[in-house]
Formats: structure tokens, sequence, C-alpha cells
């Protein structure tokens, strides 16, 4: 697993997708490209994947929580699918879709996704919730692997700000605080 893999360098879907983001991300920018990285790399490391499986990663995770930025809410799982199928479908990726949306819409999750068992959707929520979670959760990661991506993509302020925008979802919306949230 995560012994082979070391982490990745520069993903250049990743890159792309960020950059015609970044006046959305705003000063967010380099937390969110960050956390993005950490979540395809430890994707990568549960599944040594092959370039077609690196590439659905990059997609997703570049895409997975962006809704939050593109629309302005904490509610953001399915403005972010909708981001993913516009590109999939310019880019000529339309047979992906179905995958790349479960993977963002499963992706907060609390209990294992039991669907396709060929897909990258559980090993993507496992990630996330590895990076959400700062590493106390790792699903089978080394310690060390997961200190080494967090030091080459620092949080840069994401999880300070991912709490931000909780305390001020839970005050406008104190009977749906956290939306994304699935069992």
């Amino acid at each position: 697993m995560a012994g082979s893999v070391t982490r990745l360098a520069r993903i250049p879907t990743i890159d792309r997708v960020l950059d015609t983001h970044a006046a959305s991300l705003g000063r967010d920018f380099t937390p969110y490209r960050n956390h993005v990285y950490r979540v395809a790399t430890f994707c990568a490391a549960h599944v040594s994947p092959d370039p077609i499986e690196l590439e659905k990663i990059a997609i997703a995770a570049a895409f997975h929580d962006l809704g939050i930025w593109t629309d302005g809410t904490f509610d953001y799982l399915d403005p972010s699918v909708s981001l993913a199928r516009q590109y999939l479908l310019h880019a000529g990726r339309e047979a992906w879709t179905d995958e790349i949306a479960t993977m963002i819409l499963q992706h907060h999750k609390l209990t294992m996704y039991r669907g396709d068992s060929g897909s990258l959707v559980e090993v993507f929520r496992r990630s996330d919730w590895t990076d959400v979670s700062m590493g106390v959760l790792r699903f089978g990661l080394p310690r060390a692997f997961v200190r080494d991506v967090n030091a080459t993509w620092p949080s840069a302020g994401f999880h300070r700000r991912l709490v931000q925008l909780e305390l001020e979802r839970l005050r406008t919306h104190p009977l749906r605080p956290l939306p994304m949230v699935k069992l």
C-alpha cells in the first residue's frame, strides 16, 4: 500500500482546474489546493493507481469541495458535482461521470460506502477523512507517510477555515449544520 508510494508531484489536471477557479477560491486557494493534493496522495497510496485511476482521483479531488467557493454555500455537494460534470463533458470523459459524481457525493459518508466495489468511491471517502481528521483516521496508511504528506502539502489554514465555515453554517442553519455528512 503506502509503503511503496511516494507523495504525488504536481498533477496538471488539479492545477488546471484550480487555476480556472482561483478567483472564486480567493485567499483560500493555497489551503484548498494543498487539501486537494493531500486527498489525492492518500487516495493514490491506497490503490497504486494506473494513469486512468489517477486522472479520476485528480478530477474528483479538485472538484469535491469546490462548490463551497463557487456557489458560496456549505451545502456544496450538488454544486461540486455540477462543476465536475461540466468539466467531464468538455474533456470528453462523460463515461466517468457517475463514478466521479458518486466519489464527490459520498466523500463525507460516516460509514463505509458499499456500492460498486471496483470503484474509487470508498478509497476517496477514506482519503478525505484522513485529511479532515488531520491523520487521526488513517485507514491503514502509515503515520510517517501521513506526516510526510502533511509536511509536503501543509494545511495553510484549511482546517481552521473549515471550522469557521462550520460555525457560520451552525449559526444560520442550526437544524442542518452539516448538510454534506451522510450515514
